[in-house]
This record gives structure tokens, C-alpha cells and sequence, in this order.
């Protein structure tokens, strides 16, 4: 693993976990000043919305400037906008509106730095080194999802919000130094025309061309949507069967915390995946099995495993997928492609998690409520049906890894 790489790798782990425990403390502090629900979920809409509006041209502005500068105004950006934050707490004046307002600001420019970041691996790295910078960066995802929760519900009742951000403000400068001091060749990148809708227009003659990726990013695609569905009830489900039990939730949250980065780890030392295509695959199709068999369980001794079993297989997803994309784009692509297939799960997202909703709470739980075939398999009790749809979930997450299975046998053939 290149030296560079994990210079900047470590800084922005130290910066995820911060920005993580400022999120966690918001999300506390609305939960006290609003006690709704509502209010939490306008959080993530505050974040989601503008990136589905930005998310394509943040990736011709990936393309176009210098990517190494673009991961630094990133940072610089969100650093501002949690000094503006700060202030505003530090003179009693803060309300929801502000964090809202405030989030919406941040999101486009936390895209831009996440896209100019996952780019920027291909000038840091070896492409042998593709499958180990992947998985590095699943661990910073889930080791952040284990650390930053856990310190800032210990620190909040201590610091405040005041204190957290602090500590995210350090973090944000600790990253932003270890981007500044890291020499990067970045290669030079020209663009064959200066029109938006010509740069967008590439995204799809691309596409169109390339048979190969087209299927990949399809693949990737139906694989989250129907993955979000399950996730969406995820909460739900567990609370549901365990008459509202946080501490089982928090320890199978934490279970897949755990699994993620023990995945990451194993890649990361092992790193040797010769056919990429076909790691994406059955990490797609062992994440599935481990679903499937969880929503048949009724207990935190079935739970436990499988969700630590399930989350092993997601940095063997996410590290051949970026380790896919980074070797099939051309440089003067990555920008746009990858912005491209953010903006499309974050689309698909968001329908997922309205889906899964609808369907539980209108369809599956009523249903589930009266005896049926399925009836054996899940009870008749609260959260059978949210079961029902989990594992039906799990079954459709499995047939595109089998489809995608036969994709790859039909492209070889």
C-alpha cells in the first residue's frame, strides 16, 4: 500500500469520525429541543435533496479542476459552515431551521469531496492496490459508524454540543493537513468540450459503449434498491420483535459495525482478488444469504451472527466495485461516472425507503396479523410481516447476484 495513500486515509479517518459525532450530537439535540420525529427525518431530507439536485454537476467539476485542491475546499467548506454552527449554539440562538439550512449548505460540497476523494485513489495507488484502498476505506465508513456514536452519547452530557464541534473543527484540520503536506501527480485531465450538456451526454455515450460497465453499475443499482427496501424496516423489524429493546438494537448496530471492519481488514491484508467482477458478485450474493436467514430469526442469538456475517461481505462489494470502476473509466470520466452512480443510489434510496414503508406498515404487518401460508415460518405477532418483506428482500437482493453471475458467464463467453 502506497505511503501517500494512507497519509491522507489517516486523516480522513480521524475527520469522519469527527463529522459523525457532530451528526449523532444534532440528531440529539433536535431529538431535546423538538421531541418529533419529523424533525430528525428533515435532517437527512436537508442533506439528501441538494445532492440529488448537484450530485451530476459535482462530478463535471471533478472532472474539469485539479482533485487534490477540490478535497481540500471540501473540507474547508464544511469546516466554515460547523464554525458558523458554533456560533450560533455559543450565543443561545440556535434553531432547527439553522441545522437544516445549514446541512443543505454543507451537502454538495461534502459530495464534492467524497467524489474528488474516491478519484483521487487512482494517482495514490497501483491498480494491484485498487481491491486494498477500497477496503481501507470501508473500514473509515464502519469503524467511524462504531466510534463516533459510542463518544459523542458519552461526551455530549459532558461537553455539550460546543465540545463536539470543537472536536470535529480539529479532525477537519488534521485531514486538511495531511491532504496539503501529500504530493500528488495527478494526471492531466482534458475535457473534449466545455458544455454541460455535452459533459453529461458522455455519461451515457459511455454507457451505451460499454456493455460491460453498463451491467456493473445495473447490477449495483437494482442490488441497493431492493437492499434499501429491506434496510428501510431494518429498525422496525427489530424493535418490533423485541417490544422495543434499544440495547438489542444498538448490540446488532454494533455487530455490523464490527463485521464491516473485520471485512475490511481481511481484504486489506489479503487484497488479492484476481477477477473483480466475480468478488463483486458473490459479495453481493453472500451478503444476501446472510439477510435471508436473519429475517427468518426471532432472536438476538440468531441476529448477532448473521448481521456480523452479512456486514464481512460489504468492503468484498464496495472495494471491487470501486476497484471495477477506477481500472473500466478513462481519468477524464471517473468524475462524472461516479457522480452519475451516487446521484442514482441516492435516488433509488430514497424511493426504497418510501417503498418499504408503504409496504409494511399497508400491506405486509395486516396481513401477517391473521393465520396464512407464511404464518409458521414468521407468527402472526407484530413484526411478522416486516420479517416477511426482509426476507423477500434477501430473496431479490440474491437473484441479481445470480443474474449478474450469468451476466459474467454470457460477457466471458
Amino acid at each position: 500500500m502506497v505511503r501517500k495513500f494512507l497519509i491522507i486515509w489517516s486523516g480522513q479517518l480521524l475527520s469522519t469520525i469527527g463529522s459523525n459525532m457532530t451528526n449523532f450530537a444534532l440528531t440529539i439535540w433536535a431529538w431535546e429541543k423538538t421531541g418529533t420525529a419529523t424533525a430528525l427525518a428533515f435532517i437527512s431530507f436537508a442533506f439528501l435533496a441538494p445532492t440529488l439536485i448537484t450530485g451530476l454537476f459535482m462530478g463535471i467539476i471533478v472532472d474539469r479542476f485539479e482533485r487534490k485542491l477540490l478535497v481540500i475546499l471540501g473540507d474547508i467548506i464544511t469546516g466554515t459552515v460547523s464554525v458558523i454552527l458554533l456560533l450560533i449554539y455559543t450565543f443561545s440562538s440556535l434553531e432547527i431551521w439553522h441545522i437544516y439550512l445549514l446541512i443543505a449548505i454543507t451537502s454538495p460540497f461534502s459530495q464534492l469531496q467524497s467524489l474528488a476523494s474516491e478519484t483521487i485513489t487512482a494517482d495514490l495507488v497501483t491498480p494491484e492496490n485498487y481491491i486494498r484502498a477500497g477496503s481501507l476505506t470501508s473500514i473509515l465508513n464502519y469503524g467511524s459508524q462504531i466510534v463516533a456514536p459510542a463518544l459523542a452519547g458519552f461526551l455530549y452530557p459532558i461537553i455539550s454540543l460546543t465540545g463536539i464541534l470543537f472536536i470535529d473543527l480539529f479532525t477537519l484540520i488534521l485531514a486538511i493537513f495531511t491532504v496539503i503536506i501529500t504530493p500528488i501527480k495527478e494526471k492531466k485531465i482534458k475535457l473534449h468540450s466545455n458544455k454541460i450538456t455535452d459533459n453529461l451526454t458522455e455519461i451515457f455515450i459511455y454507457l451505451k459503449e460499454n456493455k460491460y460497465f453498463l451491467t456493473i453499475i445495473t447490477i449495483e443499482i437494482l442490488f441497493w434498491f431492493i437492499h434499501d427496501i429491506g434496510g428501510s424496516i431494518f429498525k422496525p423489524l427489530i424493535l418490533s420483535r423485541t417490544d422495543g429493546n434499544t440495547f438489542i438494537l444498538g448490540s446488532i448496530s454494533a455487530s455490523a459495525g464490527i463485521g464491516g471492519v473485520m471485512g475490511g481488514l481481511i481484504i486489506t491484508f489479503w487484497g488479492k482478488i484476481k477477477n473483480r467482477f466475480k468478488g463483486f458478485i458473490i459479495g453481493i450474493m453472500g451478503a444476501s444469504i446472510c439477510k435471508l436467514i436473519f429475517g427468518f430469526g426471532q432472536s438476538i442469538l440468531i441476529w448477532l451472527p448473521l448481521q456480523f456475517c452479512s456486514s464481512l461481505n460489504f468492503p468484498l462489494i464496495y472495494s471491487t466495485r470501486q476497484g471495477l470502476y477506477l481500472d473500466l473509466i478513462p481519468s477524464n470520466l471517473q468524475g462524472r461516472i461516479f457522480a452519475f452512480s451516487s446521484w442514482l443510489r441516492l435516488g433509488v434510496g430514497a424511493i426504497s425507503a418510501l417503498l418499504g414503508g408503504i409496504l409494511a406498515d399497508r400491506i405486509f404487518e395486516p396481513w401477517m396479523m391473521t393465520d396464512n401460508i407464511f404464518s409458521p415460518l414468521f407468527g402472526t405477532q407484530k413484526g411478522a410481516g416486516m420479517s416477511l418483506l426482509y426476507v423477500l428482500c434477501s430473496v431479490g437482493m440474491f437473484f441479481v447476484g445470480l443474474w449478474g453471475w450469468y451476466s459474467r458467464k454470457r460477457m466471458r463467453n
